[in-house]
């Protein structure tokens, strides 16, 4: 086996190969961009390059916890730049938390089958992969909903890519990108009602922060009453004002992973795109998925009296420290979550969710981030200058 530096795809793949016999690598035509795929490890999409073996891998692997060989009570925090959750978090609906529980970390623990448990391959081909799990989760009502699981994931090539985004791509630059369709199947005897108790669909995607990376979300703007506040800022406190800017119909969050962060849209104010930009490793991350305006949306926060069917579809996450010093990461993330699933017995619910990497010059990625999110890539850098100096 071929070694290759630490940082690279080669690195990862050689890495991942032996902690996963059956793991699935997704390669375009000209097989510079590919993507890992793990049963074992819950479905998860762990990495991806734009540029081959010797490229660099775009994705956050929590080497740490992988080599532990240690089962963590709460979470088992692998890594991985695309994985499959459910939700809600926290609150009435919660399936995070045992009932009667005070939601705080000690009583916080994430269900096995998407935790620790490992999923099975449906089909695989060079660039498509189907998965498939069926689990049980008891919710914070005492309920135990019963579901399948089905993940299909699909190598996105480079005229698609353009095709898709409305693009025009330099030929200097390189990419790769990837469509997940998500969908869960109600296996109870009974209708999920708010009765029952509600889960949704939850998609996270795990990237590597840098000193000068921001997160870069787009809004519809209008007023408050018509269409809610622009962001949820407080999930784990009010974000610093050098941490979190609002510029024009943009919102910018400082993902460096030295500051425990996270925000969130509701179905209204996101445009189904987020982005982040990272000048170090010349990396552009978009993500784009489906929104229904129309629907309710669960809320995640750990509070069970805040009403659980207002909630976000879009949120970003910065790691960083916890009270005692202590760290998962560093990382950083980008996630969208589906409507509420309130499906009678075999009903399904799907959600899509399309990760893209950009990697090039400034020059290149500019007409990408201006089309996309309306403004340059100096402009995007500039964002936090101003409190890096000081």
């Amino acid at each position: 086996m071929k070694s290759f530096e630490k940082g690279t795809f080669g690195y990862d793949l050689n890495y991942l190969s032996k902690k996963d016999s059956l793991i699935v690598v997704l390669t375009a035509d000209g097989e510079e961009a590919r993507v890992i795929v793990s049963p074992k490890y819950q479905a998860k999409v762990f990495t991806s390059t734009a540029d081959g073996l010797s490229g660099q891998s775009l994705g956050f692997l929590n080497y740490k916890v992988l080599d532990s060989g240690k089962i963590d009570e709460h979470m088992n925090g692998y890594g991985g730049e695309n994985r499959f959750w459910l939700g809600p978090e926290g609150g009435r609906f919660s399936i995070y938390f045992a009932p009667e529980t005070e939601q705080i970390y000690d009583n916080w623990h994430t269900p096995s089958p998407i935790d620790i448990e490992p999923w099975e391959i449906a089909s695989a081909n060079q660039k498509n992969v189907s998965l498939k799990k069926e689990m049980e989760v008891t919710n914070y009502l005492g309920n135990r909903l019963k579901l399948r699981v089905d993940r299909a994931i699909s190598l996105i090539e480079t005229p698609e890519i353009a095709f898709t985004l409305s693009l025009k791509l330099n030929s200097g630059m390189k990419a790769v990108a990837y469509m997940t369709e998500n969908s869960i199947v109600n296996l109870n005897d009974f209708e999920w009602t708010k009765e029952t108790g509600i889960i949704c669909i939850w998609m996270l995607d795990m990237f590597n922060p840098g000193p000068r990376a921001v997160t870069i979300i787009p809004f519809n703007p209008g007023d408050e009453k018509e269409l809610g506040k622009i962001v949820t800022s407080d999930y784990f406190g009010e974000i610093p004002a050098d941490r979190l800017k609002i510029q024009d119909s943009t919102i910018y969050l400082k993902t460096d992973g030295r500051y425990r962060s996270k925000l969130g849209l509701n179905t209204h104010r996101t445009k189904a795109i987020a982005g982040n930009y990272d000048p170090d490793s010349k990396r552009l991350t978009v993500v784009t998925f489906n929104v229904d305006k129309d629907a309710v949306y669960l809320n995640q926060e750990w509070n069970p009296s805040k009403d659980p069917l207002i909630g976000d579809a879009l949120n970003a996450y910065n790691d960083g420290p916890l009270e005692d010093g202590s760290i998962m990461g560093p990382f950083l993330e980008l996630e969208s979550v589906s409507p509420a699933a309130f499906l009678k017995p075999m009903g399904t619910l799907s959600h899509k969710h399309t990760v893209y990497h950009f990697i090039g010059e400034e020059a290149d990625l500019t007409p990408i981030t201006e089309k996309l999110f309306g403004a340059t890539i100096d402009e995007i850098k500039s964002v936090f200058q101003e409190s890096e100096s000081n």
